[in-house]
Parts: C-alpha cells; structure tokens; sequence
C-alpha cells in the first residue's frame, strides 16, 4: 500500500519528550487516536492570554510520540510522513533526530524520513506542538496533530506529493446546451531520487469515482535527472463528459503511473526490473469564468454565490476535523440554501474539500489572515517572509485538483493593504504565485476599510472622515465608511488589488456603484457581510451582473471572537445607544466566561438559528418561522452588535407573564401573516406594515402573552403557502434521544451526533429547561463530546456533564478500531435515564 493511514494509537503528554525514565511523568501520559485537539480537552480560564479571541481557552507545549514498523524490503525505497495540519509550530523528529519544522498549523506538508530511519526495526517518530505563544489567533485555534498523518511508501522514481495537478481548458457544447466534448490538461510532477538520468513512461487515465473502468488514457516519455524534480505535460479529450457543478457533483478519478524504465547515459540503458508508482485524485470537468457583463459562470451558467465564511472548528470537537462531522456541517448548509463557503481565514482540512466534491459546496480557498505585520503577537507575521511561498505551494497543490474550488484568496484584510511594510508589491507577487500554481480559476483576496493599515498621518485623516459620516445607524465604525462622495478607499487600495481577477469586499455594499463607474471592469465579491443586512443587499446582488454573490459572518457559529453577535436590550434613554453597535465590541463586552461568536446562522451542534432561518426566506424559502421576543424586554431598545441578529427564540414558557405585554416576530414570504392565539386571530399584517428590527421579510406583532397555542399563518394572493407554530410546554417530564446514525465503521474516524431534548408528558421540548446533564459510553466506541450550544459557559465540552440550552444537548460517539457494541446512557437528576446502542463494525 502506498499510502497507509496511521492515527491510531499515538502516545501523547504535556510538555517536551524526553528520553531519560520518569516514572512520574509516564503516569500521565495517555493514548490517543489522531486527529486529537488538546485545546478543546481543557477548561477554559478567565486569565487566558487571548481572552474573548480564543473563548478563553490557552494551551502550551504537548508531544505525540509513536512507534511505526518498517520493513527490511523498503530499504531501497522512499519513505515520507505526510501531515493535514498540525496547530501549531510544530517539530518531527525521527529516532530523536530533528527532520522538519512547520510553522503555519493549516498547511498540509510532507516530510522524507528515508535518510533516519532503520530499516527491519521499530522507529520513534515525535511530533513536538507549541502554540504557546499566545496570543496567536483571532479566533480558537486549538492545538495538536488535528488533521490526519498518512506514512507514504514510494520506489526512489515517484510521484511528488500532491503531485498530480489536472484541470479543464474548454468545453463543447451541442446546440442545446448539453456537453459533447472537454478538453483537460494534466500535470504530473515526477521526483527522482537516485543519481542516475532516468527516463520514465508517466501515464495519466481517466476513471469514474467508484469504478475501475478507464474511460482514457495518455502516455508521454521523459527525462528526469539525478536528485531533481521534473513535470510531465499530458492533454485528454473527454468525450460525452459529465460536468462538476453545485446541483451535480459528478466526479472522476484521476490517475498518474510513472513507470522507470531505465537510465540514460549516453543512450538509452532499459532496467533490468521496472519499478512503478502510481496513486489518484478526485476530479471533476468543470470551468469557471468571471466577468463584469455575466458575473461568475460555471460551465458557462451565471451563478450567484448565496456564501457563508466558516472556520475550521467543529464546535465541540474543536479544531478536529473528521470526515462525518465536515459532511454533517456542509450538508446542513446547503439544505438551508447555501451554494458556497469561505474558509475564513486559512486552508481547511482535506476531509472538508472531499466534503465539498462530494455534497457540491462551492469554495473560495483561502490562505492567510495576517502577512507581514501582525494582528496577534504570535500570529503568523513572524514567519511569513520565510515561509509564504512554500506555504502558499503546498496548500494550493493540495486543493487545486478539488473541483469544489472557485476562487483562490491570498488573504484577508491584510494589514498592508494600504501598502505598508511593501504591501502593494507583496499582494502582486502573491496574485502571481497563486496563477502559476493554478492559471484555470481566478485569484481574489478580501479587502475592507481602512480602520488600519495605513500610516499614522492617513490614519489620523481618515477616522476624521469617519467619525464625521459617523451616526446612530452607523453599523460599526470598524467598518465604516468616508462617505459615499469620498475615495480616499479606492486611492488606497487600488495598488493592491493589482493581480486580482475578483476583488473581495469585507463590509462595503454601499461602494459597490461608485467604484463599478471607476473600475468598470472590476468583478466585485461581498467577501464578508453583516448578516442581518442580507434582506436589504441581496436584491442588488441578484439583479447587478459585476457583483458575484455575498458571504455571510458567519455561516456556524465557533470558538472564539466571543460575543462578537451579541445584543442587549436597553432602555430607550441609555447612553450606549448613541454609541451604536460598537459598543458591544467583544473586548469591551465579552467577559469570561463568553465563549462563542454568537453571529451564525446555524449553532455549534447544527441547529437552525433565527438568523439563518431569516436568510433562507431572503433567499426564496416559502417557509413561515415565528419567534417570540421575551416579555421583560417589551417597550424596550435593542442594540445589535454588528454581527448579530435580532434576539429572538422558539419560546412560548414566559413564566410570571401571564397577561403582560410581549412581541413576535414572524419571517416569510408572504404578502400577509396572521397571528391566531389559541384559536383567536390576533392581528393580519400586510407585508412592510411593521418590521422586526427593520428587516425585510419580516412581520412584528404586540399582543398579551397567555400560554399555550400560537400560530403564524403566511398567505400570498389569499392562499395559505406555509404556517409555524409555537407552544408551551409543560415541566420536564423526561429525557429523548434522537440518533442520526446507529452504525460507525471501525476505522477511528467515524462520529455519530445524538441530539439530547428534555420534553414534557406530551413529548414538547422544554425551552427554557437547563438541567445538567450527564453522559458516558460504554463499549467499544468513545464519547468525542458532549454539550449544548450555549455562547456562555465556562463547562467542559469532554467531561460527560453538561447544562442543557433551550432544552438540548448534544452527545457525539466516535468510533475506535474494534468492532462491537457501544451504548451510549444520558442522565439527568430526577428523570429516568436513557440509552441508545450503536454498532461499530
């Protein structure tokens, strides 16, 4: 086997490894199955270095050690570690001797551990992790091996790692519109590791994912040269080909075999035995364009991006990223009408890209949050200058043959975006390096104001012109801008943008018709927007062809930036609503124990939130949701911060508010809503008549709060399209287990989620219960996690005990690599326990 998986059963500890016995420190040291985040293990403390920015988590230095077996018959053979990601700054050694250091945890890398290893024995391979330089992140980064280790076994004439690159020059269409004909071009990068002039047979074939018949074939001879690396360039014609896109994800595989038929010296010299390589890639036959006359097309169809930015946490898990819990993420945002995500603001992991392949997830790749000058002291500026190419290579290799990639970004609000520290050169020379390693998609990078990034004299000028624009609708100042009349904006930033085929805007709608009569070829992204102005933006987004589509801050909520969507209710005279949104920044208002983002439309167990619910009626869904506001806050003010949304729930348990004063809010479609109160029709609005803080799409109504039925009922030209409903429930009566899933492979990797609802005798779930909660498995899976999608907690998402949150929580299982039962049991004081069995196999 070339390539052979090897998490199971690494050794792993606190602290620096040492070679010398100690018999106290081995009594801590445990055993873990890879990917493992040791971040997400600890508690969270109120001292933390990074406070809000990481959700006061902070960690230090760790190892994970391993003995792997290595055949004798290797000996003439390469041996490579290859890494998904470790977080972060991280050292392998092999048989105590140092072989690679990676800086950048996101970046996939490989490493030859061929000249260190004893062939015939056991051999030690310690990976050494420090993110103990905090704060490093903006955002929870966690920490450890967090993506999966493969050991790769290759003859001396080999394919390079990542080393198969394919993509598709054109496509033929017949007269109605179905494909006939695409042309792709391959490229497979050779390494040749002996001292001999080698000449190989490289072969590249074409096969349907899952099949083994070849449906093409090309073959080309070369020459590869002593301890060097060298590209074969191979063109297919595909005939009939089934094209990639979002609504049809039809894959391929790609293949490469290069065979080493010998040496030349003076003239060609056969081997006497033929040593071969040979490994794939998925693929898919896709082209994308972009223009200011037709937008973004795929396959030549304008498409609109409807864009969420995602981390790359997995909420409970933390950074791990694994196979189910990437798929179970993507497929609830496409079911809630999302086409594309943004891996704000770093590469994601393999197990997502294969995600997005496979579900059909549009993906604007991203590489960098900070270049040169830093945003945090332990941030990535310390390596940046060294390492930029080499990580920029080996994250775009890795991803470019993902035909769920539509776009590269070299970064994100870039601190030398107005030039400093050679920022204009800088962003030139990373456009360029990103078109070399991938001439077929376009290169992009999301800008936004010029809150920093200039000197301190442009500085000074420029939030003059700000605060002068500044008002009580102002979203936030971070964001906002010199005035509509101003362009103070393009003069600085259109040095950057040099290089761009699509210029990203962070938080910049209102520029987008001054700077399309400046720039009247320029293909404008809303590269990151404030979610709760989605109602108001997309309209222009859909009817304007240079605009490409809007992503939304954020799509899942995650760890870090606590508090970020956060909103308080205040009454109508408090100061604080003169300052606006900005004053809910987190590092003002975020105090431990604070955790999440709070800004998503869908929480961290993968729940619909208001928000993202909102979203999808913008987005056409005929679907009614009815919300309530809680009465203590009617006659009110609400301040939202700039990421957040509207504070209202699935809840009608308003306990001691009988007969008070409270308010609904209802998100549709249609051109009116009715509100019935337990058989009683309070109010018909019209649509616009009275809006939920001020977004479209949305119905307000007053009304006395009694319990019981509520019900919202949209109507469009007189007829019902959809209704909801909210009830009150009665006390918590017991316990429910929904299970996504009852089998996991026993491969390690595979998570099974059980959502916890405490619900009352009629099987309602209580919405205001939070109980604590326990959990434990028994048998041979594992409990990954266990919690609820509270932003406010200081409890342990690994510890088995968690307080419930509007009457759920969520159990994650992960399978081990023995095959059985597990059971998984969920208890809590004063209600009968639960089980719920799984099988591993």
């Amino acid at each position: 086997m070339r390539n052979q998986n090897i998490d199971q059963c690494w050794q792993f500890q606190h602290g620096l490894y040492g070679g010398f016995p100690d018999h106290e420190k081995a009594k801590s040291i445990r055993e873990v199955h890879l990917p493992h985040d040791y971040m997400i293990e600890s508690n969270v403390c109120k001292s933390a270095a990074a406070g809000p920015a990481s959700g006061y988590y902070t960690e230090g230095v760790a190892y994970y050690t391993k003995l792997i077996d290595i055949p004798q018959e290797w000996e003439k053979d390469e041996v490579y570690l290859h890494f998904d990601g470790i977080m972060m700054n991280a050292t392998v050694d092999i048989n105590g001797c140092k072989a690679i250091l990676q800086h950048n945890g996101y970046i996939p890398f490989s490493v030859n551990i061929t000249p260190y290893l004893y062939f015939g024995k056991k051999n030690r391979v310690t990976v050494t992790v420090n993110p103990s330089m905090q704060p490093n992140s903006r955002w929870y980064s966690g920490a450890g091996i967090f993506r999966s280790v493969e050991l790769l076994h290759m003859p001396k004439l080999h394919i390079a790692s990542d080393g198969i690159f394919g993509y598709t020059k054109s496509i033929e269409y017949d007269t109605l519109g179905n494909p006939v004909c695409a042309y792709l071009h391959t490229e497979v990068e050779l390494q040749n590791e002996t001292l001999e002039n080698k000449i190989a047979l490289v072969e590249v074939f074409l096969t349907k994912d899952g099949s083994d018949e070849v449906l093409l074939c090309r073959k080309q001879k070369m020459q590869i040269n002593p301890n060097t690396t060298d590209t074969a360039y191979l063109n297919l014609t595909l005939e009939n080909p089934e094209l990639w896109d979002v609504e049809n994800p039809n894959l391929y595989k790609l293949h490469a075999r290069v065979t080493d038929l010998g040496v030349f010296k003076t003239h060609f010299v056969p081997s006497e035995k033929n040593t071969t390589d040979e490994t794939s890639v998925l693929f898919g036959v896709k082209t994308v364009t972009a223009d200011v006359k037709h937008g973004l097309r795929i396959n030549g169809k304008t498409v609109k991006l409807k864009g969420g930015c995602i981390h790359h946490d997995n909420g409970m898990l933390g950074a791990v990223s694994l196979y189910d819990a990437e798929y179970r993420k993507i497929s609830i945002l496409k079911k809630h009408g999302f086409n594309a995500v943004r891996t704000t603001h770093n590469p994601p992991s393999a197990a997502l890209m294969e995600v997005c392949d496979r579900l059909g997830m549009y993906v604007y790749d991203e590489a960098f949050d900070a270049w040169g000058i830093m945003k945090q002291p332990g941030d990535y500026n310390q390596f940046f200058d060294a390492d930029w190419k080499k990580d920029l290579t080996l994250f775009m290799k890795r991803d470019r043959n993902h035909p769920s990639v539509i776009i590269w970004s070299t970064g994100n609000e870039i601190t030398e975006r107005g030039g400093l520290s050679n920022g204009y050169t800088l962003a030139t020379r990373l456009a360029e390096a990103a078109r070399t390693l991938d001439p077929s998609r376009p290169i992009s990078n999301a800008i936004c104001s010029y809150w920093c990034g200039l000197d301190e004299e442009l500085s000074l000028e420029n939030m003059k012109k700000i605060m002068g624009e500044v008002s009580e609708d102002t979203v936030s100042i971070q964001n906002a801008d010199t005035g509509k009349n101003d362009t103070s904006w393009e003069e600085y930033s259109e040095a950057f943008t040099n290089g761009l085929d699509i210029v990203g805007y962070n938080y910049m709608e209102d520029k987008y018709p001054l700077d399309h009569e400046m720039f009247p070829e320029r293909v404008i992204l809303g590269s990151e927007n404030y979610p709760k102005e989605i109602g108001i933006r997309w309209p222009m987004v859909e009817s304007t062809p240079y605009v490409i589509g809007d992503f939304t801050w954020t799509a899942c909520d995650y760890i870090g930036e606590a508090g970020i969507g956060k909103s308080v209710f205040l009454e109508p005279d408090d100061p604080l609503l003169k300052i606006g949104s900005f004053a809910l920044m987190p590092h003002t208002s975020s105090p431990f124990p604070w955790r999440l983002a709070n800004d998503a439309d869908i929480d961290i167990n993968g729940g619909l939130l208001p928000q993202g619910a909102y979203r999808s009626v913008v987005w056409g869904s005929n679907k009614t949701h009815l919300y309530s506001y809680e009465p203590a806050v009617f006659g009110k003010k609400e301040l939202i911060s700039s990421w957040g949304f509207t504070n209202v729930t699935k809840n009608w348990n308003w306990k001691d508010a009988d007969q008070t004063p409270v308010q609904v809010a209802v998100f549709s479609n249609g051109d009116e809503v009715e509100l019935i109160q337990n058989g009683t029709s309070v109010e018909k609005l019209t649509a616009g008549t009275r809006l939920a803080a001020d977004l479209p799409h949305s119905f307000l109504f007053d009304l006395t709060y009694l319990p019981g039925t509520l019900e919202a009922v949209s109507y469009k030209d007189g007829e019902e399209i959809s209704r909801d409903t909210l009830v009150t429930s009665g006390p918590a009566k017991e316990l429910r287990l929904i299970q996504e899933k009852k089998e996991l492979s026993a491969n390690g990797h595979e998570v099974a989620y059980v959502r916890v609802e405490i619900v009352d005798e009629n099987g309602i779930v209580v919405p205001d219960a939070a109980l604590r909660l326990s959990a434990a498995v028994e048998g041979v899976g594992s409990l990954a996690a266990f919690g609820s999608a509270n932003p406010i907690t200081d409890e342990n998402y690994t510890s088995g005990t968690f307080t419930s949150y509007h009457g759920t929580a969520t159990a994650i299982i992960r399978s081990g690599y023995q095959t059985g039962m597990c059971t998984l049991t969920v208890g809590c004081e004063g209600l009968d326990e639960k089980k719920m069995a799984f099988t591993i196999k």
